[in-house]
């Protein structure tokens, strides 16, 4: 009788044991999955990604449970691999309808907005252009800095490479379309801002969140690069910095209203040279319509 009772005490042990090791499992699985579901991936515009990258720390430090991954690559490429789902969010300085991307499943989410200036070697001595001069500057009849009354020094130009959003904003808002001359491309806005800095009579643009002492920024017909300027469109090169889905997506929407909040906006968004959509006194539309 007392070894019947140990056997049945023991096999009433192993059984508890048992049921707390699949209430582990069940309870490491579900952990599993929570952290699965807010793993996000943001790749695409460079100019978008400082302040990409900023929130996605602060939003990590508020929700344990949140993995971002912030990669650049240019607006087309983060447009591009949003619409085929190998990414959570597409971040672009275009909207998709100017990339001829019309799929109905893109959502849009306008986060701030951005101006874009050309930036030159600080060896060039020039501090303005006229509109007329940086277009031929790009397109390669301006050739030395002295004929613009700069420095007698040969002019560099670096270009973004296709696909980028914005290359596309300055070809179309900076310089009305031309045909620009064949130079070096570059992919990121940071490659960019350390080649025109080190590199005599260097010529790009870049948008105000990359400005530094390293570089000039150039005023285009007396109109100087502010964010004052663009918000009432006086300075025309700018940009919506966009974050699309591709449908309705629960964790990243949460992460893109993190960033819509009053703690962002008022904080990161300003602090990196970039502007409240709200705070803008025009709107513009996929066709360069000003109202």
């Amino acid at each position: 009788m007392k070894k019947r009772v140990l056997m049945l005490g023991a096999t009433a042990l192993l059984g508890t044991i048992l049921l707390a090791g699949c209430g582990a499992n069940n309870s490491t699985n579900s952990e599993k999955t929570a952290t699965e579901s807010t793993k996000i991936v943001a790749a695409g515009s460079t100019a978008l990604q400082p302040l990409v990258d900023a929130a996605s720390e602060k939003y990590q430090e508020a929700n344990a449970g949140a993995q971002i991954s912030v990669q650049g690559g240019g607006s087309g490429l983060g447009l591009t691999q949003v619409a085929n789902k190998s990414i959570t969010i597409g971040n672009s300085d275009l909207f998709a309808e100017e990339k001829k991307m019309n799929d109905k499943n893109l959502i849009d989410h306008k986060v701030a907005v951005v101006g874009i200036a050309p930036v030159t070697n600080k060896d060039a001595k020039v501090t303005n252009l006229t509109k007329a001069q940086l277009k031929d500057i790009f397109a390669g009849k301006v050739k030395n800095w002295k004929e613009v009354g700069g420095a007698d020094l040969a002019i560099q130009v670096i270009n973004r490479a296709e696909g980028s959003g914005t290359r596309f904003n300055f070809e179309k808002y900076g310089l009305d379309g031309i045909q620009v001359v064949k130079s070096q491309e570059q992919d990121s806005s940071g490659t960019v801002r350390q080649i025109v800095s080190t590199t005599p009579g260097a010529i790009s643009y870049l948008a105000f969140s990359y400005f530094d002492d390293s570089i000039t920024h150039l005023n285009i017909d007396g109109v100087e690069a502010t964010e004052e300027n663009v918000q009432s469109n006086k300075w025309t090169i700018w940009s919506y910095e966009h974050m699309y889905t591709n449908g309705k997506d629960e964790a990243a929407e949460k992460f893109i209203n993190f960033i819509l909040g009053e703690d962002i906006q008022n904080g990161p968004v300003k602090e990196l040279g970039y502007l409240p959509v709200s705070e803008m006194k025009v709107e513009r539309n996929a066709a360069g319509e000003v109202k």
